[in-house]
């Protein structure tokens, strides 16, 4: 007598049940953690506009007086300047997609952390709308208005923004007419765009994962199938389960039909963001002619004459090291980093000029690309704390100065760890005097360090330059300007990317530490403990494993997608044609399962790096001499 065989797993089938169900599991766990406003003051009447608040609705919600007095309560007692309010009603799919954005158990917690809302209503204190610069007038904001306002308040309102149930506040009729799936596709392209996500690509991503469970519904059995039913049960299993701050009214509904209107809903949504690429307003198309004007007469008067010896030890045993154009934006020009023999040091050969700096970096920081820029560096807490950690058995540092500040993302993650420090903020660009609005630095200065050193000679205890002087015209008179802002036996904290890492040479021009053509100068450690060395500073801790950023094999394969398949909307670049949009869309769909692979590796290259404290990047701490 022979025994049944065991059905046969289906590895497929078994990883999309297992993403579905910690999916599930911790949308539930979220949608407990989010808080509920408690009951309001008895004496509620009327609607007051309470002096220091606004409260904020879409069109068609109408909140009482009892919920505003109940909210602003609420933020006072718990230090809040930013409250966006839950709809009790809110409707199942899109509690799903906050919950996917946001944990509500970290979010007033994480200083860096995307400001995140449902979109019908958020209470603000007056002194942060007029700091974001926020002019409250006029028409109710629709949904994605308010979603993009919360995002911005935020960054103005480090930890001290949330979000909460309102149980008496219903989202009223906000979603355009009955029926209308154009006014809801174009209205859903909206919200996607303020939430800070490209709606291309999220439709593209749905279709795809429906198409997946499909397949393995189809074809891989009772794993399939129980993949597909728990895809099909998910919003009633997340949000129907006891304890449960909202109760959508819709979620009946929502559960039985969900496959059809996922697939309609990203279907739509496609639809529309493609309908809408390419279209440019009066902005656009004068930065077009700008660039246009500007490269008129070629980029040869953005490069200085080739140099025969190396800018740090003056040897002339000279090599290239990597040839390439501008992998980062596509604009015109090719660039060439070339190698000490002696030394080891790397450097941009021939330099830009200064107007050739100005050029390659217009958009990029700020501008068409600012927005993209804050949110890489908004997902680099772990980094930021690291950074900061350093210094902890060393110094409790009073005043902190961090050279090359950008927006001050670090300067607001540091404080996490460093409370009671002054952080000032230096940089070339407008980012730092916004990041003084914002609050993450106490004072911003707009300029070049060596112009300040004497205006700022013994301020500090600490200077940060952390990946600032690979970007730096002269690194040795950054080292002496900072020797200068120090007090005595204060300290420099340094990260560079490091031209020995393995992965330069394994992964050649596709590099992304190479960063052409921004970078003029990487610098082997050992240089720059000599040059600290001859400024007299001891070097206390260096780092290497610790430093490493995971990004080597994404961002190879960044970089190879956007020169294979430039973005045909940059103003620099000719004028965007059908063909050219088809090639950029077709290598971004095929760089999806690349980029996942890279992912991997990258989470793996990391690993070793700590192990063997060879990353593709070194940190260094100095102590001044007191003498």
């Amino acid at each position: 007598m022979t025994s049944a065989p065991l059905p046969r797993v289906r590895w497929t089938s078994a990883l999309v049940l297992a993403a579905l169900g910690a999916g599930t599991v911790r949308a539930g766990r979220r949608l407990r953690a989010v808080p509920v406003l408690p009951a309001a003051p008895p004496d509620a009447a009327g609607l007051p506009r309470a002096a220091g608040w606004r409260l904020l609705t879409a069109p068609g919600v109408e909140p009482d007086a009892a919920t505003f007095l109940a909210a602003r309560a609420y933020a006072d007692r718990e230090g809040l300047r930013v409250l966006d309010l839950l709809p009790a009603d809110l409707d199942t799919e899109r509690v799903l997609g906050l919950l996917r954005l946001v944990d509500p158990a970290g979010y007033r917690q994480d200083r860096l952390g995307e400001g995140r809302g449902a979109g019908f209503a958020v209470l603000v204190a007056e002194e942060v709308l007029a700091r974001a610069g926020v002019e409250p007038g006029g028409p109710r904001p629709e949904p994605a208005e308010l979603m993009a306002l919360v995002r911005r308040l935020k960054e103005y309102a480090a930890g001290a923004t949330g979000l909460a149930v309102a149980p008496d506040l219903s989202r009223g009729r906000t979603a355009g007419p009955p029926g209308s799936g154009a006014v809801a596709a174009r209205a859903r392209v909206a919200e996607l765009r303020a939430q800070g996500l490209p709606p291309g690509v999220v439709s593209a991503a749905q279709l795809a994962g429906l198409a997946l469970l499909a397949g393995v519904a189809v074809r891989q059995g009772r794993w399939g199938a129980a993949a597909a039913g728990l895809y099909w049960l998910q919003p009633c299993l997340a949000l129907g389960g006891p304890g449960s701050p909202l109760r959508p009214a819709d979620l009946a509904r929502a559960t039985a039909a969900r496959p059809v209107r996922s697939l309609r809903g990203a279907v739509r949504t496609g639809l529309a963001a493609a309908g809408q690429a390419g279209t440019e307003g009066p902005d656009t198309a004068a930065v077009a002619a700008s660039y246009r004007a500007g490269l008129a007469g070629g980029t040869d008067r953005f490069f200085e004459p080739r140099r025969s010896d190396c800018p740090w030890c003056g040897s002339e045993r000279l090599a290239v090291r990597v040839r390439v154009p501008d992998l980062l934006q596509g604009k015109p020009g090719r660039f060439t980093l070339e190698r000490c023999g002696d030394c080891g040091h790397v450097f941009q050969n021939p330099r830009l000029t200064p107007e050739g700096l100005e050029f390659y970096y217009r958009d990029f920081y700020d501008g068409r690309g600012g927005e993209g820029a804050g949110r890489v560096f908004g997902r680099l807490g772990g980094a930021y704390q690291q950074r900061a950690e350093m210094l902890l058995p060393y110094a409790d540092p009073a005043s902190w100065l961090d050279v090359g500040t950008g927006h001050g993302h670090f300067c607001n993650a540091a404080r996490s760890v460093w409370p009671r420090t002054r952080f000032d903020g230096l940089d070339m660009g407008g980012g730092v005097l916004e990041a003084e609005r914002r609050g993450w630095v106490e004072a911003g200065f707009r300029g070049q360090f060596p112009e300040y050193a004497e205006k700022l000679a013994g301020r500090y205890e600490v200077v940060s330059m952390y990946h600032y002087l690979e970007h730096t015209r002269d690194p040795l008179a950054e080292l002496d300007a900072a020797a200068t802002a120090l007090t005595p036996g204060g300290f420099l904290a340094i990260e560079l990317p490091d031209p020995q890492s393995r992965m330069a040479g394994l992964l050649g021009p596709a590099w992304l530490p190479w960063f052409q053509p921004q970078h003029q100068h990487l610098i082997p450690a050992a240089n720059l403990r000599e040059a600290l060395a001859d400024r007299g500073f001891t070097v206390v801790a260096e780092e290497h494993g610790r430093a490493h950023q995971g990004n080597d094999f994404f961002g190879a394969v960044a970089l190879t997608a956007t020169r294979l398949g430039p973005d045909p909307d940059r103003p620099w670049g000719p004028p965007a044609t059908a063909g050219a949009r088809v090639r950029a869309g077709a290598v971004r769909v095929a760089a999806v399962p690349c980029f996942a692979a890279a992912a991997v590796l990258d989470t793996l290259r990391t690993a070793a790096a700590r192990a063997t404290d060879g990353g593709n990047a070194y940190r260094m701490l100095a102590r001044k001499d007191t003498r």
